[in-house]
């Protein structure tokens, strides 16, 4: 059984990574992988401060603010910092380098595969899509620093209200279609385009509530919102 996990930089590398939070996931992952030899995890990384931080360097060094491609290839670098530190973490679970390309694996080999941004467009969580269509994985894991989808952003309107379920097309009209770099969204538009298509389930979570997210990984109750087919 293979779960997807999409690992938001928000929680591995808030400002720069967090070696304890780092420390407790994996032992997390060591405890699941060892339930079953047939439980298989793909983990993929976001950029997190460092991505945003190198974004804000670029835009106030007098880089054209409007080249988006340019901002995206900044962040997705780091992406691959934090991918790379969390695949040496795992050790022999993780053979396989960290995947920058969804599109070009064929195989999946060792416990764990860690992939990191591809290119310009959309954010790792539509890699976590593409990665969870090629494997046969039936649902991802969105984990990041909220504990459920609002109706709006609750920093900016005090009458959004928590989310636990919501249908693909409810929460296409909270997330709009559009990407742009740096963009604060619970599940990126182009992800979520792609896998209302696929018919998958995400579920959305914080992924430093390690208590929460091993409910969600044994199937137990858990705090958090699902968003899937109608």
């Amino acid at each position: 059984m293979t779960t997807v996990l999409s690992l938001g930089g928000s929680i591995v590398a808030p400002e720069g990574p967090d070696p304890a939070f780092l420390s407790s996931f994996m032992k997390l992952v060591r405890e699941h992988l060892a339930f079953s030899d047939e439980r298989r995890l793909i983990l993929v990384v976001g950029g997190g401060g460092p991505a945003r931080s190198w974004q804000r360097a670029y835009r106030e060094a007098g880089g054209p603010p409007d080249d988006h491609d340019a901002q995206d290839w900044v962040g997705i670098m780091a992406t691959r910092l934090n991918a790379q530190l969390v695949k040496a973490l795992l050790g022999p679970l993780c053979p396989r380098d960290v995947v920058t390309d969804p599109t070009s694996l064929s195989v999946f080999t060792g416990r764990v595969l860690v992939a990191s941004g591809w290119k310009p467009g959309f954010s790792t969580d539509y890699d976590a899509v593409l990665l969870a269509e090629r494997f046969g994985a039936d649902r991802i894991l969105n984990l990041s620093n909220i504990a459920k989808v609002y109706t709006a952003d609750p920093r900016l309107d005090p009458s959004a209200r928590p989310i636990d379920s919501i249908s693909w097309a409810d929460f296409r009209a909270i997330v709009g279609d559009e990407w742009s770099p740096g963009k604060n969204s619970p599940f990126d538009p182009i992800a979520t385009k792609k896998a209302a298509e696929l018919g998958l389930t995400v579920i959305c979570a914080a992924g430093r509530e390690l208590d929460n997210l091993r409910a969600i990984l044994e199937g137990g109750s858990f705090t958090g919102t699902t968003i899937g087919p109608a």
